[in-house]
């Protein structure tokens, strides 16, 4: 078999370039399609959902990049096996057939990538059937239309089949799309962001689910749904304005919550900006965090040997895969492809790269509980958060949502056990041990509030210790001020960000061990204690292999550590890292606590809040 390896060396500027890509992560797949099949097998991993559906998973996931192509002008080189992969999925007569759903079933996830290819292509998708397959077709896809599914982001995709239906010609009931509408209205929170269902977290799903299906509706149904298509627009317009500021000035997005498998699909909102000509930012901006983007991921080993995306983030890795990653899961970072359905002659395309708007250091987006900060060149990007919680607690859940900062360049690490600190994934956290080993963190947040100028957060590892915690961005570096009372001793472990350990890794501390710098090749981290009290001792820990999202290699924290009596405590904490300045010398934040009044002073950055 010949292997298909994805060229790595792709400029990723032109149109041409971004269609190359995608024929060649589509021909990386062809060795699997098999004739007479409808489904696609990519491996021996599997999901909750069983390895029959994951195959149809894997071949619904390819018609997110197939069908922009289509529409733009492109061919696709397996596109027989594709229809005809359609029709037997399709025919109930047939040994292949997709089958009926049932409740809360993936298939009804995949059944909106046929809804937006219906309305890319028009009636030309239908062409390739036979009236009896459009019957077969539009039968087994309005299955999804009444189907009783999770109250979130799975309600625009019975929204995006009858959106194709109408745009192709087929029957459509507008009532049902409306009603799946009124539904997510609940969960609207303002300024543009959406929480993922009532209660449910504030990640990249508000942006690659909610105002990508928004977008395309916006822009395909106006004539029939004015209004609503207005208000997508502008809700999308005004989370614009948050959303830029998760995106390096390199093209990085923060790693942040579940399902990053996806990849590039991080940036799939600004695909359906570009598509649907939303009225943010110039072409080329867009443009510009879109290529960026891609030359991003294309520069870290997410392909397997033969080319085909892995389950994992910046290397394959199977242990942050929640329970609905298959092996062809990935391939929704086709959904950034939407651009190839957009002509030559496109403003998009016509326009030329632009760098990311300016942008301030630090941005506030109280809907999401998050502030977001740059260093002064845009290159590492920082999300400080609280209160964030997946109510489904998929694998990971506080290392994907709790912990007190995310990076750019940094990422992560897992939980890779339950004993050991090394284990605990204690990067951008405050752990604490009774003594025995195990450790615990912060997980649900009892009460959260946020300013522009900091994030509170009170959390009870145990029912009888009680964190208050303030997180306060403060210039290139961000301040942790805790609070704890806790009943009975308790041992304490806090780590700045995670980076690559190696035989050139090293590190730097302070004569009094209150402060550590490891400098890798990956970055410099550094942490600092700052409290006049509970004096804390910087040292190391090493985290097992594949603990971090961004390498495989081992990991190395810098953590600062004390044991607490029982009573009431402070400890306050200096964090900074970078891609590549040497931080070893810059200047520590000055902060003084006196009674509730929390003050502190760094060049060009000062502050003071009442804690309380």
């Amino acid at each position: 078999m010949t292997l298909n390896i994805v060229n790595i060396d792709n400029p990723l500027r032109t149109r041409d370039d971004v269609q190359q890509l995608l024929n060649e992560l589509l021909s990386a797949v062809s060795p699997y399609t098999e004739e007479g099949k409808s489904g696609i097998d990519l491996g021996n991993s599997t999901t909750h959902y069983g390895k029959e559906v994951a195959k149809m998973e894997a071949l619904s996931r390819m018609l997110w990049g197939i069908f922009p192509l289509l529409a733009g002008g492109g061919e696709c080189a397996d596109l027989p096996f594709y229809l005809n992969a359609i029709r037997l999925g399709t025919d109930p007569q047939h040994p292949q057939y997709w089958g009926k759903v049932r409740d809360f079933d993936q298939r009804c996830v995949e059944m909106a990538a046929f809804g937006v290819g219906l309305t890319l292509l028009n009636k030309q998708l239908l062409q390739h059937f036979t009236p009896q397959e459009q019957q077969n077709l539009a039968a087994w896809l309005d299955q999804g239309r009444d189907a009783t599914i999770p109250n979130n982001n799975w309600n625009f995709f019975p929204i995006m089949v009858q959106m194709g239906f109408k745009q192709s010609g087929l029957p459509w009931d507008q009532a049902a799309a409306g009603a799946r509408f009124e539904l997510m209205e609940s969960y609207y929170l303002g300024d543009g962001w959406y929480s993922d269902g009532p209660g449910r977290p504030r990640d990249y799903y508000i942006s690659m689910a909610f105002h990508y299906y928004g977008l395309l509706y916006a822009q395909n149904m106006a004539d029939v749904d004015a209004p609503r298509a207005a208000m997508l627009r502008e809700r999308a317009q005004r989370f614009a304005q948050d959303f830029i500021t998760m995106f390096s000035a390199e093209g990085a997005a923060v790693p942040f919550g579940r399902s990053l498998t996806y990849r590039f699909a991080e940036a799939a909102f600004w695909s359906a900006a570009a598509y649907s000509k939303l009225d943010v930012f110039t072409p080329g901006i867009i443009k510009g965090v879109i290529l960026r983007h891609l030359r991003h991921w294309l520069k870290e080993p997410i392909f397997d040997r033969d080319g085909v995306l892995s389950i994992g983030y910046h290397t394959p890795n199977l242990v942050m895969a929640e329970d609905y990653n298959a092996p062809g899961s990935p391939y929704w970072a086709c959904k950034l492809f939407l651009v190839l359905a957009l002509p030559q002659d496109d403003a998009f395309w016509q326009a030329d790269e632009a760098p990311l708007p300016e942008l301030s250091r630090a941005h506030c987006i109280p809907h999401a509980s998050q502030i977001l900060t740059r260093d002064a060149e845009g290159e590492h990007v920082v999300m400080l958060t609280s209160g964030q919680l997946e109510l489904n607690n998929f694998v990971n859940t506080e290392a994907k949502y709790t912990k007190f900062a995310y990076s750019s360049q940094f990422g992560f690490t897992l939980d890779r056990g339950r004993y050991g600190l090394n284990h605990a994934g204690c990067d951008s956290m405050l752990m604490f041990s009774e003594g025995d080993g195990y450790f615990r963190g912060r997980r649900d947040c009892a009460e959260t509030r946020i300013t522009g100028s900091m994030i509170y957060s009170r959390w009870l590892p145990w029912h009888d210790v009680c964190v208050r915690t303030w997180l306060i961005p403060c210039g290139d570096w961000h301040l942790r001020v805790h609070h704890i009372e806790n009943q009975r001793p308790l041992d304490t472990a806090e780590g700045g960000f995670a980076v690559i350990q190696e035989p050139s890794t090293h590190a730097e501390f302070t004569g009094d061990r209150r402060a550590i710098t490891v400098t890798a090749r990956n970055g410099i981290t550094r942490i600092v204690s700052l409290e006049s009290q509970a004096v804390r001792e910087a040292v190391t820990v090493v985290t097992p292999p594949n603990s971090s999202i961004m390498f495989a290699e081992t990991a190395v924290i810098p953590v600062l550590q004390n044991s607490l009596p029982a009573g009431s405590h402070w400890l306050i904490t200096a964090v900074c890292a970078s891609a590549t300045d040497d931080i070893s010398n810059k200047d520590v934040p000055e902060v003084s606590l006196e009674g509730a009044q929390l003050r502190w002073q760094s060049p060009g950055h000062s502050g003071q809040i009442t804690l309380g």
